[in-house]
């Protein structure tokens, strides 16, 4: 498909159905926690990928490509893409589902005030100044609030920050370098490839605070193993990639205003974690922020 300059029917239908299955991949990796060490599972998960990617292409009847001007770029992606899964399946061990998915998904903040000064024509107007501080009050308050939605800490919170600015890092990474004529799934190839034996080297690293790399393994944990290699990163992550090609950076991000509501329902919902005022006011100037940042700029008539 060619590049568009808006989002469109299917644009806006695709990008709804990857928030639906990223707010419940947030209750999927706090399950699954339960039976597997955040670091080595976040190994796993990079491990079980590379297969099903290269399955994937070579059913498609292509090759793996990797272009000599997009090898530093690729493993600058794939050192982002580790550093983000450790920090937000760390998070997911901290602090409860509603919390991080408030945090995590203030992403496209931190992408739209990049973007200003790395990608002409997406510069900051005083309506995305707006939306900046009004996102920005949401984290800070929800970090600051402290022991609200359930199970919470400042570590946890922390981690959660740190897991959605390294993921603007790698929408960033893509926009700006040759990556981003690389078909998307050579983009989250070269993710799980950089990012498995870097998980799975350093997992043995955090034992001594999250314990052993196997805790109490049940097949549901297994099952939710399965559904993040297949569904949420072969799936759900090639595709966010390839839409990511075709529309806007700014307006694709601009629909993860609807994962963090997903994420905190999702949370309650089934997980039974609290919502309270305090979650319910930050996830408000959150997503006011992220709608402001991303609204279309009025044309200016001509004379």
């Amino acid at each position: 498909m060619q590049r568009k300059p808006n989002i469109d029917l299917f644009g806006a239908v695709s990008l709804i159905g990857v928030s639906v299955l990223l707010g419940f991949n947030q209750v999927v990796i706090k399950v699954v926690n339960g039976g597997l060490q955040p670091v080595f599972f976040a190994g796993l998960r990079s491990f079980g990928v590379i297969f099903c990617v290269y399955l994937w292409i070579r059913l498609r009847g292509r090759k793996l490509d990797f272009k000599q001007d997009t090898i530093g770029a690729g493993i600058l992606m794939g050192l982002l893409f580790a550093f983000e899964f450790i920090c937000l399946f760390v998070a997911m061990d901290l602090t409860s589902v509603i919390r991080t998915s408030v945090i995590f998904y203030s992403m496209p903040v931190w992408l739209a005030i990049a973007a200003h000064f790395l990608i002409p024509g997406e510069r900051v107007t005083p309506t995305k100044a707006a939306g900046f501080a009004m996102a920005f009050a949401g984290v800070a308050y929800a970090i600051i609030s402290g022991g609200s939605g359930g199970q919470s800490s400042l570590a946890g919170d922390l981690f959660a920050l740190g897991a959605a600015i390294s993921w603007a890092g790698i929408a960033l990474v893509v926009r700006t370098t040759r990556l981003s004529e690389v078909r998307p799934e050579m983009q989250v190839f070269w993710q799980v490839a950089v990012s498995a034996p870097v998980l799975l080297l350093i997992a043995a690293l955090f034992t001594p605070v999250f314990g052993p790399l196997i805790r109490d393994l049940e097949p549901l944990h297994l099952w939710g193993l399965a559904y993040q290699i297949v569904v949420v990163v072969t799936g759900v992550f090639i595709f966010w990639f390839w839409l990511l090609t075709i529309y806007p950076a700014s307006s694709v991000a601009s629909f993860g205003f609807l994962t963090p509501i997903l994420g905190v329902l999702m949370g309650w919902g089934l997980l039974g974690e609290e919502i309270n005022v305090s979650i319910i006011i930050s996830l408000v100037l959150v997503i006011g922020g992220i709608v402001l940042i991303n609204r279309p700029a009025r044309k200016s008539k001509a004379p």
